[in-house]
């Protein structure tokens, strides 16, 4: 499929240009918003702190909002790994889906297709390892369920697109609510926080565990999202880390 890049530039980046070298991450949104064209909107208004480079719209066409050398407004308050406010670091690209709050759908074929071809792009022209293709729930847990559960990662981990366990998925459920000792609880913890995921300032620990086992299900284990750690999300965190 031949995909076109259009353009239509939002005034809401920082004026400041970075090195190729500098841009590590792709963090991956929806639009959370009913209508399309209320989504490219916003982006574009000066008058509201809030862009990204890409937007894919339902029919798959790619609108480049911010070229990739600025930084576009789009993480917010984020961190992963060693890196905090990853705007800096980060391309982010914008998926027109209603989200959660609207009626949450599945993506369309197209814009799947074209968000391929688009990673495939990015990753090549500016050497990103693909454990830095992110989610924006990802980088920001107590904020955000973008692009969510309904986004299909393991289809991108087998295009090397993006990470995903290494384990048998009916095995793995037989693990699934079993309960985690104190041991493997922080073992657990300590795993997440090994893959990218850091703690979040001003909470206490049962509330870090909860958003951030959230975000790490909404990842890697979308069929049940309920924050509670159990036996089954322990071996997805050790398979991940695993070289």
């Amino acid at each position: 499929m031949w995909h076109k890049i259009s353009n239509n530039y939002s005034p809401n980046f920082n004026p400041i240009k970075r090195r190729h070298n500098k841009i590590k991450y792709v963090v991956i949104h929806y639009t959370g918003m009913k209508s399309e064209a209320a989504a490219i909107k916003k982006l574009c208004d000066e008058n509201e702190n809030v862009s990204s480079n890409y937007f894919i719209k339902k029919n798959g066409e790619i609108i480049n909002l911010v070229p990739d050398l600025y930084e576009a407004w789009h993480a917010g308050k984020s961190r992963w790994n060693n890196h905090i406010s990853l705007n800096k670091n980060s391309i982010g690209i914008e998926i027109h889906n209603p989200g959660h709050a609207h009626g949450y759908n599945d993506f369309s074929p197209k814009q799947i297709n074209s968000l391929k071809f688009l990673l495939k792009k990015l990753i090549r022209k500016y050497k990103i390892e693909i454990k830095n293709i992110l989610g924006h729930s990802d980088i920001a847990p107590e904020r955000k369920k973008d692009p969510g559960e309904k986004f299909p990662w393991q289809k991108f981990a087998k295009l090397n697109l993006a990470i995903w366990h290494s384990l048998h998925e009916l095995d793995l459920k037989r693990y699934r609510k079993e309960k985690l000792n104190k041991s493997d609880e922080k073992k657990y913890l300590e795993n997440i926080y090994k893959i990218g995921y850091k703690k979040i300032e001003k909470l206490n620990l049962k509330s870090n565990r909860i958003l951030i086992t959230k975000a790490f299900q909404r990842r890697f284990r979308q069929s049940l999202i309920n924050g509670i750690p159990d036996k089954e999300c322990l071996l997805i965190s050790k398979s991940l880390l695993k070289p």
